[in-house]
């Protein structure tokens, strides 16, 4: 009976190389999919930030090439290093440029509780739209980008990806996808291992076959 079911397999060549995980292991690892499309890029750039002795302004050295993205009125997030329950909001009022690095003043919203003269500094930057996927669908391996994509119901396809901007939430794709593909997001990794003992099985059973 497995071996029919094998031999059934191998005559759809469409299934062969993917992995398949039915709706109860879906539904158990909660699984989603997201449709490959364009989104608004956003990086955060953190940098070590002090306070001034008023309690209300920021500020921040940043020698990075993404310095240059920074921009007065950007968006900021900032907290003690010691204590990242305490977010709070700031903008950012005056950016220098002195050669190859920049200074930053950011305002805080609302006067810290904390005592602490030492913040990190997140600045929102929007870099705007861009064909892209969730950070979390991409999987790191041996130097290659590799996503999930299904192309039947239940079925995963391993697809090598390769990746431009690479923002807080979403990751530009430049080339491996298509508009509307639907990617696994929550739950790659899970497929990725399903996909990974299916390989080594099948290679197990080819070794097995050619010894005999």
């Amino acid at each position: 009976m497995v071996r029919a079911e094998g031999i059934r397999d191998h005559t759809r060549p469409n299934y062969a190389d993917g992995t398949q995980i039915n709706q109860s292991q879906a539904d158990e690892l909660t699984l989603t999919l997201i449709q490959s499309g364009k989104q608004n890029l956003q990086t955060w750039l953190r940098l070590a930030a002090t306070i001034d002795n008023t309690g209300r302004y920021l500020s921040a050295k940043d020698c990075s090439s993404e310095a240059q993205l920074i921009r007065v009125g950007q968006r900021v997030r900032a907290f003690p290093p010691d204590s990242k329950s305490s977010i709070y909001q700031a903008r950012v009022t005056q950016v220098d440029a002195h050669k190859s690095c920049v200074t930053i003043n950011a305002r805080l919203s609302a006067s810290p509780q904390e005592q602490s003269r030492h913040y990190v500094m997140e600045i929102v930057v929007q870099r705007g739209r861009y064909f892209s996927i969730p950070k979390e669908a991409i999987i790191e391996e041996e130097g290659k980008q590799i996503v999930y994509v299904q192309r039947h119901p239940g079925h995963y396809l391993p697809q090598q990806i390769h990746t431009g901007i690479k923002g807080e939430l979403y990751t530009e794709v430049i080339h491996g996808l298509s508009q509307g593909d639907q990617v696994v997001s929550f739950g790659s990794f899970f497929i990725d291992a399903e996909h990974k003992l299916k390989s080594a099985g099948q290679t197990g059973a080819n070794h097995a076959h050619h010894h005999h």
